[in-house]
């Protein structure tokens, strides 16, 4: 991926923020068809290994869990906020009209080996984790929980997924939030899109 200096996101808390909050990443790989590219929610557990390790799982039908092999390098893109600015929003435009359109955005692209877990016991842990990290965030007070459903139903579904791990060995993030921009364009650019509706970027932007 291409960063220009001043768009470099090397925080490690931000980073793993980006990929926390934006959890479905798309995982690229090269098989025997050539690129594939699969959309997979992962967890993201800073703490293993060198630089960490996402665990996620595929349905037992998608031939990604049998076209890769352990070890095989891929990579995984987190794309959080993003949003078009307009050169119309930029308090300098009326002094020199030097100015263009851009597109703003954060991403982290997260490269790693592959290995492949047909194993129920890692299978229902990640799936467990999962449920309970999204279920909290989307259902404060009344979240589901597995035990909810039969448990012959929930062993029947487990037996349909297979896990996924990828331990990390480079993450590349990037921040494109105008900071190659004079602060008044920059803090002006962000209150416009906070009037549109995009309190995400806008936020990013104030704060880059």
């Amino acid at each position: 991926m291409y960063v220009p200096s001043h768009f470099v996101e090397d925080r490690p808390a931000e980073l793993h923020r980006i990929i926390d909050r934006h959890p479905l990443g798309t995982l690229v790989n090269h098989g025997p068809n050539g690129l594939d590219a699969n959309h997979i929610p992962f967890e993201l557990d800073a703490t293993s290994g060198g630089l960490g390790l996402l665990r996620g799982h595929v349905a037992r039908a998608n031939p990604l869990w049998t076209e890769v092999r352990n070890g095989d390098e891929v990579l995984v893109i987190f794309r959080a906020a993003d949003a078009y600015v307009s050169p119309n929003w930029y308090p300098s435009k009326r002094e020199h009209h030097r100015h263009v359109p851009t597109w703003n955005y954060q991403v982290v692209n997260v490269h790693g080996t592959i290995a492949i877990l047909d194993d129920e016991k890692y299978v229902r842990g990640v799936v467990a984790r999962l449920t309970r990290i999204h279920e909290t965030r989307a259902n404060a007070g009344g979240a589901w929980r597995m035990g909810d459903a039969p448990q012959e139903y929930i062993d029947g579904l487990l037996k349909a997924i297979v896990g996924i791990e990828i331990a990390i060995t480079r993450i590349v993030g990037k921040s494109k939030l105008s900071q190659n921009r004079d602060e008044q364009d920059r803090v002006h650019a962000a209150e416009e899109l906070r009037r549109r509706g995009r309190e995400a970027m806008a936020s990013a932007m104030l704060d880059p």
